[in-house]
């Protein structure tokens, strides 16, 4: 067995594969202070579910931003790389990745093979991320993150934020309660300012959203903004049944190719000495 985990900013996940690549486990928890601990938890909870034991475990990547606090793991890889090859192989045509997550949202653009061919990523602003979403909608709607994207469907007349900033879109939703608009439109009014930034974004980095083009992260989740993307971009967007393990994913594939590169380059030492004791018999 191989596994890949991702150390994220905000939730922390592990995904066990075996010999065939076929997913045997997976675990997601929030990322704790302590990064190591959150990538040993999450292990601990996919091994448990399964019945099996570290001992089992053949290979271990790490990725994410916690990635070099993970100790145990036997290779670290970046997370472009990783949501790269998670989400190639869910769904094998994908030509545009579009991962949103707590506190980073990425595009990231294919070539047929399915190598990284260029990407974009904004981490340094909430704007376009899990976070502006979380904060526009519990703070200042009092709703529940999962309760924003079905009312956004119920939207008949979206607004408009003229802002991408967390902190002014707060006060222009204040400003639109107070002028009696719906939480249905203002919702939907996020879920576009988020669609509209991170489209910016891919777009400013010279990727065409080409598709098929799928959306992962735990923003996926969220029918409101793949609706808002699907609208900005004029074209259909898929998303993985569990949007926020693809990177999980991916690094547990390249644990399996390392482990089988390790063994490759060990063979040649052992077939060497057995052909010299051919030799001396």
């Amino acid at each position: 067995m191989f596994t890949g985990i991702d150390i994220g900013s905000v939730t922390t996940k592990a995904v066990i594969i075996n010999d065939k690549e076929e997913t045997l486990a997976f675990s997601l928890i929030p990322t704790r202070f302590d990064r190591r601990e959150s990538g040993a938890e999450a292990l601990k909870l996919a091994l448990r579910s399964i019945r099996k034991t570290k001992d089992d475990i053949k290979c271990i990547v790490s990725t994410g931003y916690g990635r070099r606090a993970f100790c145990s793991s036997d290779k670290v890889l970046p997370e472009i790389v990783c949501h790269a090859r998670g989400t190639k192989l869910l769904f094998p045509e994908v030509r545009t990745i579009i991962d949103i997550g707590g506190q980073d949202s990425k595009v990231i653009e294919l070539d047929k093979n399915g190598a990284v061919s260029r990407f974009e990523m904004n981490d340094k602003c909430a704007a376009g991320t899990g976070r502006f979403l979380e904060v526009l909608t519990e703070r200042i709607l009092n709703l529940r993150i999962d309760e924003i994207g079905p009312l956004a469907l119920r939207s008949r007349q979206p607004c408009t934020l003229s802002s991408v900033c967390t902190v002014f879109a707060e006060s222009e939703i204040i400003s639109l309660l107070s002028e009696h608009w719906s939480k249905e439109d203002i919702a939907y009014g996020i879920s576009r300012a988020i669609a509209k930034r991170v489209v910016g974004m891919g777009a400013g980095g010279q990727i065409g959203f080409e598709a098929p083009l799928v959306f992962s992260g735990g923003v996926a989740r969220n029918i409101g903004v793949t609706r808002a993307l699907e609208e900005e971009l004029g074209k259909k967007i898929i998303s993985p049944e569990n949007p926020q393990l693809t990177a999980a994913l991916g690094a547990a594939v390249f644990a399996k190719e390392h482990s089988r590169r390790a063994e490759a380059s060990r063979q040649p030492a052992k077939e060497s000495i057995e052909n010299s004791n051919n030799t001396k018999h």
